[in-house]
């Protein structure tokens, strides 16, 4: 095995170095060929080798193919607001999370905009699970447009493979809000979990590898009654997004936001065994558009002032949908929620777009977690800053509002 993973290591690199040399190179790919990666198995990477391949994973052929997301010829501007005053030493923080990309919009202007890693705004970072929430947008369009007839549509009316599996009972709702009742391992640290064996799988003959796999998990729970996170399930939701659309999830990406949207760069989504978009990961882009998604879903994902999504589903979305066993949170379509109303998408190592409503805040953020896929003492942290960027912004509106004010007339005196 061990001859295997480096051999495979050797074939990557004489790829890699024919196709550009070394002389030709750029930075990343360059870093890339110093750090090979020598598996598949990107939960098991080492930190370095994480550092030069999150940049770079649609440019890593053999492990994985990719689709162009296309952007648009006109950017939404991003316009540079005054530095925002944070009660804390930002770089101390980045040197915690190993911050890729730190930004916080505010009001729809830039108040921070900060990298580290050797990263940069030209480069492309992976999403991770933050691709979930996206996926989860994408469905409300596909709503609307009438691909997709309701969220209580079953699984199997789309996927007719999924007949006679645990899945045949769930559905569009379920699916969303992980809460199929079908049994799924996300143990980011164990070898032999579902999340680490399925893009492995090997399909019966013209069947989707997804498929293959999902249909053969047991039931362990009622559909709808117990919450467990699974990103087979938002892979599974991706199939039959692109079976009801009947475009690859890449190209509705591009129509419905990546150029509506007005990103700066185009994207790049990882393709699964089957040649499909994994949808519950692996979205490259740029930081900054990763910001701009965050604007889009706080302005309503409004297209020249109409919603892509139905009336009030965006609302349902990005609010409570399930109880997550965590006082305070929870979890809607894809998107995990908070009881004063803010929500974020995130991503294992680090990945997050949070969003503040009432605030008009939009943070996103890039990361390669030094304590792994779930580091806890760095996703308290992540939480800790968000707290942090609200008060900034609630200390600021408090002082504009008292330099504001009239002054204060005092009566007359009577002597």
């Amino acid at each position: 095995m061990k001859a295997k993973k480096v051999a495979l290591g050797v074939a990557l690199a004489l790829v890699l170095a024919a196709a550009a040399g070394w002389s030709g190179a750029d930075k990343d790919m360059r870093a890339l060929l110093l750090a090979l990666p020598t598996n598949s198995d990107v939960l098991f990477w080492s930190e370095p080798q994480r550092d030069a391949a999150f940049r770079v994973l649609d440019r890593m052929s053999l492990f994985a193919k990719s689709r162009v997301v296309p952007a648009g010829a006109t950017p939404t501007p991003l316009p540079p607001g005054p530095p925002l005053k944070l009660p804390l030493d930002v770089d101390a923080y980045m040197a915690g999370q190993r911050s890729a990309a730190l930004l916080v919009v505010h009001d729809g202007k830039l108040r921070l905009e900060r990298y580290g890693l050797g990263f940069d705004a030209g480069g492309r970072w992976t999403s991770f699970s933050v691709a979930k929430s996206i996926t989860s947008i994408l469905v409300g369009a596909a709503i609307r447009d009438g691909f997709i007839r309701s969220m209580d549509d079953k699984v199997s009316d789309y996927l007719p493979e999924m007949k006679g599996s645990a899945y045949d009972d769930v559905n569009i709702r379920q699916l969303l809000t992980m809460t199929s009742g079908v049994k799924w391992n996300e143990d980011y640290g164990d070898p032999r979990s579902d999340v680490a064996l399925f893009n492995k799988h090997r399909p019966e003959e013209g069947v989707d590898a997804l498929v293959s796999y999902m249909r053969r998990l047991p039931r362990e729970a009622p559909p709808g009654t117990r919450w467990n996170y699974s990103t087979g399930q938002t892979n599974l939701v991706g199939v039959l997004l692109a079976r009801a659309t009947k475009k690859p999830l890449s190209t509705y990406l591009s129509e419905k936001i990546w150029v509506p949207a007005g990103m700066e760069q185009q994207a790049t989504w990882i393709l699964n065994r089957s040649g499909d978009e994994i949808s519950g990961c692996c979205i490259q882009a740029a930081a900054r558009d990763y910001a701009r998604f965050g604007l889009f879903v706080l302005g309503g994902a409004r297209v020249n002032g109409e919603s892509i999504v139905p009336e009030g589903w965006l609302a349902e979305a990005t609010s409570e949908r399930t109880g997550i066993g965590r006082p305070g949170r929870g979890y809607g379509y894809q998107w995990w929620t908070y009881d004063d109303g803010t929500f974020a998408a995130r991503g294992i190592f680090g990945q997050g777009i949070f969003i503040d409503p009432k605030r008009r805040i939009v943070i996103a953020s890039n990361a390669n977690w030094g304590g792994g896929a779930s580091d806890r003492v760095a996703g308290a942290a992540r939480e800790e800053f968000y707290r942090a960027v609200q008060k900034a912004v609630d200390d600021e509106t408090a002082a504009g509002a008292t330099s504001a004010a009239p002054p204060r007339v005092s009566p007359p005196r009577r002597d």
